[in-house]
C-alpha cells in the first residue's frame, strides 16, 4: 500500500480524480482513503480549486 504523503505533488490525474469525488458528493474522509492522502491534503487542494467538499 502506498505511504500517505502531503509531500507528494498532485498529479494532473489526482486533481481530476478528486473533481470527479467531489462531483459525486463523496466525503473527504473516503477521498482521502481513495487517494491515499491525508484529509488535510484534500481539503486544502479543493480549496485552492474552488470545490466544495459534501459533509462527512
Amino acid at each position: 500500500m502506498a505511504e500517505v504523503s502531503e509531500d507528494r505533488p498532485w498529479t494532473a490525474e489526482n486533481v481530476q480524480q478528486l473533481q470527479e469525488l467531489v462531483r459525486e458528493k463523496v466525503p473527504a474522509s473516503l477521498i482521502a482513503l481513495r487517494l491515499r492522502r491525508d484529509q488535510s491534503d484534500i481539503h486544502a487542494k479543493a480549496s485552492e480549486l474552488g470545490l466544495t467538499l459534501a459533509a462527512e
